[in-house]
């Protein structure tokens, strides 16, 4: 069995763009905006023109610090998470994120692995003051903001994309929030799907009278299953097995099983994929984020931690709860899960 760095989440903080109605704005993306409506989201937010990832990101981190009375001073370790186009290619957002801070030679790391990312960066913070005595404070903070160049936010992935962060304080032995456990999974054979073909170094730039948003990345998904039906059918298959897999092996760490389990936050998925999501490890869909999704749109990396804060700040945890945080990220594909105990 693991044996966990004793770590807590002292406080957090979320930062949005501003709340669109799917259903008024639905033609502003989609030929069919019926299409869209069915996946249960109500709203999403978009940032105004001029925000940045950085702008957001910073702004979640400031409210995490207010709430946690600290400075940025006290902080030893910064962690982001970003999970769409980068605004600058040769360019790392976390240390732009830490100049916007005033922060005055902190560390600071980068995570990429799409709606991954934040789980990852839970399980580095503690593995830094695990190997560390002088990392006892971290702060982590993931954002999602789309690329409107690039992707079309209500025709990617069968979400609807929205820009938000979430930070959180973590603390070397604060007895609240505590990680007990994770677990992760990742099948390369789908390291294609979804990935965005131009703008990178294989393809610059668009073919002549074309641009970033006329390239479909669901095609590389229709490629990959060779529109067979029956391939696809096992894909989805193993979506869901492999995510009980991860929620089974970080309960074991932990030397817990899924009856003590008292909410699954998953990533803000549609309600379908959510209900699924629950009924897989055998969990009312009430115990589950589903409510929030529908308000708060796909908001990649940052998904578990802002539906953790909003969970929090709507009295929903209490103390001695037991917390899965988990979820499916591609490109990848990956598969993790984080358990925490309020």
């Amino acid at each position: 069995m693991e044996t966990p760095t004793e770590m807590g989440i002292v406080a957090t903080g979320t930062a949005f763009g501003t709340p669109r109605d799917v259903a008024r704005t639905a033609h502003e993306y989609l030929p069919d905006p019926e299409a869209v409506t069915k996946l249960g989201y109500e709203s999403y937010h978009r940032v105004a023109d001029g925000v940045t990832a950085v702008d957001l990101a910073a702004e979640a981190c400031r409210v995490a610090l207010k709430n946690a009375g600290l400075g940025i001073a006290d902080v030893d370790l910064i962690v982001l998470g970003h999970s769409d186009i980068p605004q600058y290619l040769g360019w790392d957002p976390s240390a732009a994120v830490a100049r916007a801070l005033d922060a005055q030679g902190t560390p600071t790391v980068l995570f990429t692995q799409s709606c991954a990312a934040w789980s990852l960066a839970l399980d580095h913070a503690a593995g830094a003051m695990a190997l560390s005595p002088d990392t006892g404070t971290v702060l982590v903070a993931m954002v999602n903001v789309v690329s409107e160049t690039h992707t079309n936010r209500m025709d990617f992935n069968g979400t609807i994309a929205s820009d938000g962060a979430a930070a959180a304080v973590l603390r070397r032995g604060h007895p609240r929030l505590r990680r007990l456990s994770s677990a992760s999974f990742t099948n390369p054979e789908f390291a294609d799907l979804f990935r965005i073909d131009i703008g990178g170094s294989a393809h610059p730039v668009p073919p002549p009278g074309r641009t970033h948003r006329d390239l479909d990345p669901m095609i590389a998904v229709y490629e990959h299953f060779g529109a067979d039906p029956e391939r696809f059918g096992r894909f989805i298959g193993e979506v869901v097995g492999r995510f009980t897999d991860v929620v089974d092996h970080a309960l074991a760490r932990a030397g817990r099983d899924r009856s003590e389990l008292t909410r699954l936050v998953y990533f803000n998925d549609s309600q379908r994929a959510i209900h699924g999501a629950a009924d897989a490890i055998g969990i009312h869909v009430a115990r589950t984020n589903a409510e929030l999704a529908r308000r708060l749109g796909h908001m990649g990396a940052a998904d578990q931690l802002v539906s953790l804060h909003l969970h929090e700040e709507a009295g929903e945890l209490a103390p001695g709860d037991l917390v899965a945080l988990a979820g499916v990220a591609s490109p990848g594909m990956h598969w993790f899960c984080t358990l925490l105990e309020v």
